[in-house]
Order: C-alpha cells, then sequence, then structure tokens
C-alpha cells in the first residue's frame, strides 16, 4: 500500500462540520495496514520534517504549531518522541500543559499560552493545550456551556490571530477507544517502570468518559477552522498514530514552502589565500 500525505488529509474535520466520535472508528489503519511498513514510512517523513524544518529555521519568517489533545493515555507523550526524534533541538519546542499552578490561576486562562508560543524559525509542539481550560472545567461540570462557548470563541479568534501573523497550527485529536484505554491502564499498572504514568484523577476522568466525548465534539466541531483545522487520528494502533501525525506535519511544511534566505554576503568581494 503507497503511503501518501493525501491520505491523511481524510482525517481533517471540515469547518462547519458536526463530529461524532462514536461514529468514527478509533482503530482502522487503512492507509497503511502494516506495522513494520509504517516504520519505515515514518523514517522517510522524520528525516524530511527535520530537513524542512532547518530551512524554516534560516527564514526566520514563519512558525509552526503542532497541538496535541487527547484523553488519559492516547498517546500524546509517545506521539511528541516517536514523530519528532530526530529534529534538531535548537529549532523545536515541546510545552506540556498540566494542571495551572499558583501564578498560571491569577492570570486569565490563556496568558500561559502566549509565553509558550514558537517564535519565527521555530516548530512548537503543546501536548495538551489552551483547550484543557475548557474541556476538563466543563467535563467536570465547573463551567457552564454557555461560558464555554465564549472560550471556544475567543480560542478560535485567538488561532486566526497567529495564524495572521505567521503562525501555521495543525491540530490533533488522539481519537482511541475505551477499551483501548483500558488495555494501556493495565499495562502501566502492571508495569514498575510506568506506575508514575498514573494517577488517581486519571481513573476518576474515565468515569466521565461519556462526558469528556460530548465535550471534545463541540471543540472539534466549533474551533476546526480552514487556518487552524482538527484532524482526528486513529489512535488504537500507535505505530499509526504516529505515521499520521508525521504525514500531517510534513504535509504543512510542505504547503509553507520555506525559502532559504538570500545570501549576505557578496561573494566576490572576498577571497581567500
Amino acid at each position: 500500500m503507497r503511503v501518501t500525505l493525501e491520505n491523511w488529509d481524510q482525517y481533517q474535520v471540515a469547518p462547519g462540520g458536526r463530529v461524532r466520535l462514536r461514529k468514527i472508528l478509533a482503530d482502522c489503519t487503512e492507509f497503511c495496514d502494516s506495522k513494520e511498513a509504517a516504520r519505515s514510512q515514518l523514517k522517510k517523513f522524520r528525516k524530511e520534517i527535520d530537513s524542512r524544518l532547518a530551512v524554516l529555521a534560516a527564514e526566520r519568517k514563519r512558525s509552526l504549531l503542532i497541538v496535541l489533545q487527547g484523553v488519559d493515555a492516547a498517546g500524546k507523550d509517545g506521539a511528541v518522541r516517536n514523530v519528532f526524534t530526530g529534529v534538531n533541538p535548537e529549532y523545536c519546542k515541546a510545552t506540556s500543559f498540566k494542571e495551572p499552578d499558583r501564578e498560571e490561576k491569577a492570570h486569565d486562562y490563556l496568558w500561559r499560552i502566549y509565553r509558550a508560543m514558537p517564535a519565527r524559525g521555530e516548530l512548537g509542539v503543546f501536548n495538551r493545550s489552551h483547550y484543557e481550560d475548557v474541556l476538563v472545567s466543563q467535563a467536570h461540570g465547573e463551567l457552564r456551556r454557555k461560558d464555554a462557548h465564549t472560550r471556544l470563541r475567543q480560542i478560535a479568534d485567538l488561532e486566526r490571530t497567529w495564524t495572521e501573523n505567521g503562525t501555521v497550527v495543525r491540530k490533533f485529536f488522539l481519537h482511541i477507544s475505551r477499551a483501548e484505554q483500558t488495555r494501556r491502564f493495565k499495562a502501566r499498572l502492571e508495569n514498575p517502570e510506568k506506575h508514575w504514568k498514573i494517577e488517581a484523577s486519571d481513573f476518576e476522568d474515565r468515569k466521565l468518559w461519556a462526558k469528556f466525548m460530548t465535550v471534545y465534539e463541540e471543540i472539534l466541531s466549533r474551533t476546526s477552522t480552514a487556518c487552524a483545522p482538527w484532524y482526528i487520528i486513529p489512535s488504537d494502533h500507535k505505530w499509526y498514530r504516529d505515521l499520521a501525525v508525521a504525514g500531517v506535519v510534513l504535509g504543512a511544511l510542505r504547503a509553507m514552502r520555506p525559502r532559504l534566505p538570500m545570501p549576505k554576503l557578496d561573494r566576490s568581494l572576498f577571497k581567500l589565500q
């Protein structure tokens, strides 16, 4: 099966579309049904991602922001590690957003996001993001739906501002089934080296699975725009998830077409002896 970048466009949420997650398979591998083939293709994608990011860094006119969202154990950490391995850390910055600390709570919910935005010439990866302050608060009943919709409008406006100022945005919802989350939780509980990944809040949030899915559907439906689209990535199979994310990232970089800047030095004026 030939893997092309155009395949992954089918996972994009159309602006104004209505998302129903229960109708979307989390375990499909329709564009690459072999783990070995996926790993081989991923290496090629990563090599080209690094090459094009080097040119973007030299150009220093635009930036690329990657947003990763998903339920606990969806694979956000794994996607960061496996997709961006080998990318020069000089122009790649990953930020994980945990529960807001005291300083962050003293400001508006977007304050900590501004500080983490990639500079011109950089790739920024958000492991969780500004959507957490809608998702978690609403699923836990701490934020009224009306107020959640206000925040989503604010976020959409903000993302449009980012893109108008040179930041390309690609957002990923790593879609796993509840059964797959069960398997991953069990694997963590059975492996002492992974116990640190498990928290009591993970199991509490699991009880609210239906509410989280409802809120995610609203987020994906209301904030997938032409300038900052969402992609729903089937993620029950980690190797397929990584390949799909890498394919979309590479597609974005190709579309950006970064160019090396013109030489500042007139070489004809200098001769080395």
